[in-house]
């Protein structure tokens, strides 16, 4: 299969062998691919180097002859967002998210815009954790495993006053009888309407987000968590 002229977003490039590439980009109609970039060293090839750089935005031509498909042409369309500290490390998480749970040759052009839009977020502080929710809740959505954000699992209507922890497979359970401090631990009402209205909550609804969305991924993740949380530390809270 020829794939021709391919926007899309580079999550991930290695090193192979003396003077290649394997690159891994989120394109537009055909999902996740992973791309076999040969030749890639040398001071003509500078450019192609720059543009297979994680969070670049490209055009690319290629032939899918296996799991691997062999790049023939990539072009920038952009200049990367040039990152720091926690926003690099955002960068690196949201990478790392759609390869561990996105499958390859898998169109989801929703995913496609919801990465577009965090990408051109990055870089705004006080909006990190909010567009990292959104994004989330987005993945969740486009591989068919996200919920009704207005609804709990038996139906009823959110409760803005209640407390909710997200159970992977239902969705919304309300907090009934507190014990030990769970409380503190789940998601507010508000900002799981906040996630349904895509409106920003209150800071303090939007910390409360952070663990239960977590949870929920890391059951789609099979239990084994992301190297990237092991940076990130506390990165969704609001002030990051």
């Amino acid at each position: 299969m020829r794939i021709e002229d391919q926007p899309a977003y580079v999550l991930h490039a290695r090193p192979w062998r003396e003077t290649s590439l394997l690159v891994e980009v989120l394109s537009l109609e055909h999902g996740r691919i992973g791309l076999l970039a040969r030749g890639v060293q040398g001071p003509k090839k500078q450019a192609l180097r720059a543009a297979l750089q994680p969070l670049q935005a490209i055009r690319f031509d290629a032939q899918q002859t296996g799991e691997l498909a062999q790049l023939r042409r990539a072009e920038s369309q952009d200049v990367a967002p040039r990152l720091h500290g926690h926003a690099m490390l955002a960068g690196f998480y949201i990478n790392e998210l759609v390869m561990r749970l996105t499958p390859r040759q898998d169109p989801l052009p929703e995913l496609y815009v919801a990465y577009g839009q965090l990408r051109a977020q990055l870089d705004q502080p006080a909006t990190l954790a909010w567009s990292l929710r959104r994004f989330e809740r987005d993945l969740l959505d486009a591989l068919g495993v996200g919920f009704d954000w207005s609804s709990a699992a038996d139906g009823e209507p959110i409760d803005p006053a209640a407390r909710y922890r997200l159970d992977p497979l239902q969705g919304p359970l309300r907090l009934l009888n507190e014990r030990n401090n769970e409380r503190r631990t789940l998601a507010t009402g508000s900002a799981l309407l906040a996630l349904a209205l895509d409106q920003q909550p209150r800071n303090s609804d939007l910390a409360s987000l952070r663990l239960q969305m977590r949870a929920v991924l890391l059951h789609h993740l099979g239990g084994r968590g992301l190297k990237s949380w092991e940076m990130l530390g506390e990165l969704a809270r609001p002030q990051a």
